[in-house]
C-alpha cells in the first residue's frame, strides 16, 4: 500500500492583520526608539502573497497598490535581505494582494514582510530558524518579528521581546476612518505621554490598560475622535498602535456586523476574529507536509 501523498497547498500565503490591545509608552532610549508595553493579536483577515520561485536571481513585484515605491516596499526588502543572509542564488516573482487599509495600525507592511521571509525561507528551502528568520525581520521593523513567530504575544522593548500569551480570540469590528495615520507624526508629538509605569501580565489581564497614543490622535484627529466615540458607545472600542483603525470588541460575529452595517459614511469596516496562533504557521504546517 502507497503512502497517500498530501495534496499540493494553495499558492497563496496570508499575511493576517495584528491589533495592539493595549499600548503603554513606558520610555525612550537614546536613540529615539521608544519603549513600549503591548499586547499583539492577530486577526482572520488578511493580505494575500504568492511566490514564484527562479532560476536567475531577479526579484520582482506585482502589487494592487502604490503609495510606497517599489523599492521601499518591505516584501522586496524583506526578500533580498534573505536571499543575501542565506546566500540564495535563485529568485522570485512576487504578487501581493492588499486588503488592509495602509497606515491603520494593522501591521500590514510589517506581515508582509514576515510572511515574504517565512515563505521564501520554505519555498527557497533556505534552512533558517525562525528564530534566526526574526532577527532578520527586525532590521526591517520592530513589528516584523512577531509575525514571523505567529503566536500573540506580551511585547517590550521597541517591541521585539516577545513572550506568547493567550487572550480570549472575541470578534472585532475594524472601522478605518478613509486615510492613514504616520507613526513618525504620533510618536514625535510633544505631548505624547512617554512615562506610563510599567505593568505586568496580570495588569493587563485585569483590564487596567490604555492606548497613550490616543489622546495625541484624538488631538490632530477630530475624525478619529468621533470615530472613536461613536464606536465606544456600542462596544469596548481603542485605538490599535498609532492608528487610524479603531476596534470595538463583540462577542459574536452577528453584533459585530450589525454594527458595521450602521457604519455612516465614509467610514468602512470589516469584521474578524481575534487569533492567537497566526495563519501563517497553518501554510507553513501546509508546505511542510506537501510531498514534492
Amino acid at each position: 500500500m502507497h503512502e497517500m501523498e498530501h495534496p499540493a497547498p494553495g499558492p497563496s500565503w496570508p499575511a493576517p492583520a495584528k491589533l495592539n490591545l493595549f499600548l503603554h509608552v513606558v520610555g525612550r532610549r537614546n536613540d529615539g526608539y521608544h519603549l513600549l508595553q503591548t499586547v499583539f493579536q492577530f486577526l482572520d483577515y488578511a493580505d494575500e502573497l504568492e511566490f514564484s520561485i527562479r532560476e536567475d536571481d531577479q526579484l520582482n513585484l506585482s502589487r494592487n497598490y502604490g503609495d510606497i515605491a517599489a523599492t521601499d516596499d518591505l516584501v522586496l526588502r524583506a526578500a533580498r535581505r534573505l536571499q543575501q543572509a542565506a546566500g540564495i542564488p535563485g529568485g522570485a516573482d512576487i504578487r501581493v494582494h492588499k486588503r488592509l487599509p495602509v497606515g491603520a495600525g494593522l501591521g500590514g507592511g510589517s506581515s508582509n514582510a514576515a510572511t515574504t521571509l517565512v515563505a521564501l525561507n520554505a519555498l527557497w528551502q533556505a534552512g533558517l530558524a525562525l528564530p534566526a528568520l526574526a532577527e532578520l525581520g527586525l532590521e526591517l521593523g520592530a513589528d516584523v518579528p512577531v509575525f514571523v513567530h505567529g503566536h500573540a504575544a506580551w511585547a517590550e522593548g521597541i517591541g521585539e521581546l516577545l513572550t506568547p500569551v493567550d487572550p480570549p480570540q472575541p470578534w472585532y469590528l475594524v472601522v478605518s476612518p478613509g486615510f492613514g495615520v504616520a507613526t513618525a507624526t504620533i510618536f514625535n508629538a510633544p505631548d505624547l505621554t512617554r512615562n506610563t509605569p510599567a505593568i505586568t501580565i496580570r495588569d493587563f489581564l485585569e483590564g487596567k490598560v490604555r492606548n497613550d497614543c490616543e489622546p495625541v490622535v484624538r488631538g490632530i484627529y477630530p475624525q478619529i475622535a468621533e470615530l472613536l466615540d461613536w464606536l465606544g458607545h456600542r462596544a469596548p472600542s481603542r485605538l490599535t498602535g498609532t492608528g487610524s483603525c479603531v476596534y470595538g470588541q463583540f462577542s459574536t460575529r452577528e453584533e459585530a456586523a450589525r454594527v458595521r452595517d450602521a457604519l455612516p459614511a465614509p467610514w468602512q469596516g470589516f469584521v474578524a476574529r481575534g487569533l492567537n496562533r497566526s495563519p501563517l504557521l497553518d501554510r507553513l504546517q501546509q508546505q511542510k507536509k506537501f510531498k514534492v
